[in-house]
């Protein structure tokens, strides 16, 4: 048995993204969880603001999400992710996203900042 994973009060930051993506290594999310409903704020990088709202069964979170970027232009968008626990128990996201208010799509890594350094 796996121990249950909880997004709740954990940080991620960006590690991988397809272009056309805002989320960078600069992107820090800061995570609440309340049952299966998750929830982020996040900014860094190219995004001056974000916020996700979703839900995550323990291995999988499907998410809306909407940000506004640098160049003061909103964007809203969905993804789904499977999350794991990796050996040190950070967490990692694999994230398949798509824009909704414009073109685009891809596929992005985030895993959690150790919180200790």
């Amino acid at each position: 048995m796996t121990d249950e994973i909880s997004l709740d009060g954990r940080t991620l930051a960006g590690v991988t993204n397809d272009e056309g993506g805002e989320v960078g290594a600069d992107t820090v999310f800061h995570f609440e969880q309340n049952g299966e409903r998750i929830y982020a704020n996040y900014s860094g990088g190219s995004v001056v603001d974000g916020h996700l709202v979703g839900t995550f069964d323990g291995e999988q979170w499907d998410i809306r999400y909407t940000q506004i970027n640098v160049e003061n232009e909103t964007a809203t968008g969905h993804s789904i992710g499977d999350v794991e626990l990796l050996d040190d128990g950070r967490i990692r996201a694999e994230d398949e996203w798509e824009w909704e208010s414009k073109p685009g799509k891809g596929e992005s890594v985030h895993e959690e900042v150790d919180q200790t350094l």
